[in-house]
């Protein structure tokens, strides 16, 4: 019976899956009902029919109708349509219409910017392999891919995609590139023998994986896993298992809209019970309820906010930050913490020589010259070029062309190398050893007749093995004991460091067979190293100072985490690094317990990255996950806000991110987060003017039924207020420049809401101004000209808010030229809004809102107190910066 491997549908570790790694050879074979000759095509034909097709599935599409109805969820859309239907109850249908028409157009925006691409799965096609080389009854015949069952054997070459999870049986010379998989910046060097049960996916040598291409050499390998039960399908799994969360902005215009609604119910309830102690008949009482119903709901909000989102996506994408998802142009602002993977994130991804290491000195590379490496250096460099295989160089085209990048870096470097002309370099080839995962080096052969010169490149304990001798600056000289031990403990120390050790070595030998490497003249060590991105070090020390700590998870090894985040700044003390096997069998909530000051995950999973996100996300955490292969897809998915690379990622990360970085550098994620917290301000400051406003048209309803007045405003001529007047200031908070200090202020608590207590007073105090002005307005207008009262208070009401706008737009005073200056869209969104108000008179609205005619002594009355609060509000911002210099 075959096993089949348990798809992990969740953060954990799934540890029930098949150790294939951990197996020999003749026990997979066992195992999968299989052996060297490869099935028949009978039995290959019954076990598709039994497993399925070898292809992953697309993800779930959303329908426009679940999109639609979810724009219909919102209990402030809720309470406006029990406002249009008791309207229309009642017969006023203009009212109930214009009501309807506020929430038709307020879905149809939100309908159109939540429209968005959902289908992160189908980017996995791009990965899967068309056709492959099966034995079926002995014979290598090409098959389609999806055919591929369990059990068959497959042939791997140089520059095919593996076409399915694959245990190999035999393998020469085999590196794979697994970056996309693991994250790994070099190719993985893979070999047949068993491993340790626990080998990490990142350490499994006798595995290749669907997605994964052959840089070199071949294998026979026998298929373990197909479509879903593959490691690329379990991604796709835990990808298409995690459900889209709101945003932090969604959550918090949620919680505000159900305070909302409470509050009106409240107000409503009081002002018709007032209305019924009046006697006033229950056609009355139902338009006092909808009266107070239309006040307090804020129609522009939800348009406005889409509006400032969308501002914010045009700000984000002039700096190179693509938002797929438009509340998620705000949550990077909300994030306190980015967790960011290593290669193409941190580093470039293209392995360089940072060093060069001979007997007599160490050359380090000189950014400013890109590399200009002196002659003892460059000879060094040009012995390891001709360690490389002719085949290899000749098919290059330039460095650029090489598959193996840290031939690629050898190139690089040796092109700003005073070239030596190392002795025998010009002499005809005379053959070579190519590498192997056994001997680990590789040499070229030069000379003519039984001369012949040896050109060896390798890891260090093999070369040093085979070395009787060391260059110096007076020549060769013997290589004793003492100096050997030397030697492997410089490489040992930078091994550790991070750095990838290569040792160079030539000299005369006796013949082209592997026995001939002996008594070689150890020229010297290249180490290399992914370096760390341009502006990498800054934006890490620009995030610490705006509250963001930022944390590396990587796939690569534990060393390399550590030289890393200390390059980059993310360790400047003991590091605290958590490598993937200690989170096996953890749970969130476990490992949230332990995770804080953690510097850096190494060898992870894209389960453990999953874990990680979900972890801090328990510690209340707002998590902004970077990411560009399809290991990091559901993790990306997880994240309050993931953020992609857009050049160098994968199309799974790009389709599951919400934003995409158009030139992949990680210092356009600290401008997003500048933009995002500019954002939010300017959300709060239009917050607070709507609301400042529609309290006051509350108060002003209210304090008149209380006080036993008729209600001085009609539910149209709120609406009016609400999305005529309160719009075009607020669309002008939307586009208020960010203040200096946004990136020197902590993140926001996440538990906190838009209407934190402080928030609450400010708008009480400046509604309470406001509508003092309304109703002294109003009560003097009752006295000397009853017939055009209602017109007065609704005048003075609109005018006193449009002032208001000043007060909103910053902590500081806006009196002095500059600071008005700052945003031309307040200035005209004061200036339409004024305008607006004023033809309400002079035109056919007149009639429809229930407007009458001011004579010249009204206007005074109505302009002079309309701008008290907007007075007011500016001299306490005056006497509150002197008060604060003061101090």
């Amino acid at each position: 019976m075959l096993r089949s491997p348990v798809t992990a549908t969740s953060g954990r570790v799934d540890q029930t899956r098949p150790k294939w790694h951990a197996s020999d050879i003749d026990t997979v074979l066992v195992e999968l009902e299989s052996d060297r000759q490869g099935l028949s095509d009978a039995v290959a034909a019954a076990r598709l029919a039994a497993v399925g097709p070898n292809r992953l599935p697309l993800a779930a599409t959303v329908s426009p109708l679940v999109i639609l109805g979810n724009q219909l969820r919102s209990v402030v859309v809720g309470l406006l349509l029990a406002a249009t239907v008791l309207s229309f109850i009642i017969g006023d249908r203009l009212e109930a219409a214009a009501i309807a028409t506020v929430l038709l157009i307020n879905t149809a925006l939100g309908f159109a910017t939540e429209w968005r691409a959902r289908r992160a799965m189908e980017a996995l096609l791009h990965l899967e392999a068309s056709h492959a080389l099966v034995k079926r009854d002995g014979r290598l015949v090409a098959a389609p891919a999806e055919a591929i069952v369990p059990g068959d054997i497959v042939q791997l070459d140089a520059g095919n995609r593996v076409p399915a999870d694959v245990r190999l049986l035999t393998a020469t010379d085999l590196d794979t590139d697994e970056a996309p998989l693991t994250g790994e910046s070099l190719p993985a060097e893979k070999q047949p023998a068993p491993l340790p049960a626990d080998t990490t996916l990142a350490d499994r040598s006798n595995m290749a994986y669907l997605g994964t291409t052959v840089v070199s050499g071949t294998a026979l390998a026998v298929v373990v896993a197909t479509g879903t039960r593959t490691e690329l399908g379990r991604i796709g799994t835990l990808v298409n298992a995690i459900e889209d969360a709101p945003t932090p902005l969604e959550r918090r215009l949620d919680a505000l809209g159900g305070r909302l609604v409470w509050l009106t119910i409240g107000m409503a309830g009081v002002v018709a019970a007032v209305a019924a102690l009046n006697g006033a008949d229950w056609s009355t009482v139902l338009q006092s309820g909808i009266a107070l119903a239309v006040a307090a709901m804020p129609e522009a909000l939800p348009a406005v906010a889409t509006i400032a989102l969308a501002v914010g996506m045009r700000r984000m994408a002039r700096r190179h930050a693509l938002v797929r998802r438009l509340p998620s142009v705000e949550s990077l602002g909300s994030a306190t913490i980015v967790c960011t993977d290593k290669t193409r994130t941190l580093t470039t991804g293209q392995m360089t020589v940072v060093r060069i290491l001979t007997a007599a000195a160490e050359f380090r590379r000189d950014d400013a010259t890109a590399g200009n490496w002196p002659a003892a250096a460059g000879r060094v460099l040009e012995i390891a070029v001709e360690a490389s295989q002719p085949q290899v160089l000749g098919d290059a085209g330039g460095h650029h062309g090489l598959r193996n990048p840290v031939d690629a870096a050898i190139f690089e470097a040796l092109g700003a190398a005073d070239r030596t002309g190392a002795a025998g370099c010009d002499l005809p080839h005379r053959g070579g050893l190519p590498f192997s995962s056994a001997r680990k080096m590789m040499a070229t052969f030069r000379g003519s007749g039984d001369d012949l010169v040896a050109f060896v490149k390798g890891a260090p304990a093999g070369v040093l093995l085979r070395c009787g001798g060391l260059r110096t600056d007076s020549g060769r000289q013997r290589l004793d004991e003492s100096m050997r031990h030397s030697l492997h403990d410089t490489q040992e120390a930078l091994a550790r460091s991070g750095l990838r050790m290569l040792a160079v070595a030539s000299g005369p030998v006796a013949g082209t067979a592997e026995s001939a490497l002996t008594d070689l003249t150890f020229e010297g060590f290249v180490a290399l190293a992914d370096p760390v991105a341009p502006g990498v070090r800054s934006t890490v020390a620009l995030l610490r100072g705006a509250g963001l700590r930022t944390v590396m998870i990587t796939g690569d090894q534990r060393a390399t985490a550590e030289a890393v985040g200390r390059a980059v700044g993310l360790v400047d003390g003991p590091a605290r690094i958590v490598e993937g096997r200690e989170l096996e069998a953890t749970t969130a909530p476990q490992l949230a317990a332990r995770i804080s000051g953690v510097h850096a995950f190494s060898r992870v999973s894209p389960e453990h990255k999953l874990l990680i996100v979900e972890a801090l996300q328990h510690r209340g955490e707002i998590v902004a996950m970077l990411g560009d292969g399809v290991n990091d897809a559901a993790a990306l998915k997880k994240a309050d806000v993931g953020v992609a690379m857009g050049v160098r990622g994968t199309d799974v990360a790009k389709q599951a991110a919400a934003i995409v970085l158009q030139d992949d550098r990680f210092e356009t994620v600290a401008a997003a987060v500048e933009e995002g917290r500019v954002i939010f301000d300017n959300i709060r400051k239009f917050v607070f003017y709507l609301f400042s406003c529609n309290v006051a048209e509350i108060l002003v309803l209210l304090v008149a039924g209380l006080a036993g007045l008729p209600l001085p405003l009609t539910p149209l001529q709120l609406l009016w207020l609400n999305m005529v007047t309160d719009t075009f200031p607020a669309l002008a908070l939307a586009m208020e420049p960010g203040d200096a200090t946004v990136m020197r202020r902590p993140p926001r608590d996440p538990q906190e809401a838009i209407l934190s207590p402080a928030f609450l007073t400010a708008i009480f105090a400046y509604a309470a101004m406001i509508t003092a002005v309304t109703l002294g307005a109003y009560w003097s207008a009752l006295r000397h000209a009853p017939d055009r009262a209602g017109t007065i208070a609704f005048m003075t009401l609109a005018l006193a808010q449009i002032a208001h706008l000043g007060n909103a737009r910053s902590d500081r005073h806006v009196l002095a030229p500059r600071r008005a200056a700052a945003n031309v869209f307040a200035i005209l969104g004061l200036g339409v809004a004024l305008a607006l108000q004023l033809v309400t008179t002079t035109t056919p609205l007149a009639r429809v809102l229930d407007v009458a005619p001011l004579e010249t002594g009204d206007w005074l009355l109505v302009a002079g107190l309309a701008a008290l609060p907007a007075v007011v509000g500016q001299l306490a911002k005056i006497w509150g910066q002197s008060w604060r210099r003061g101090s």
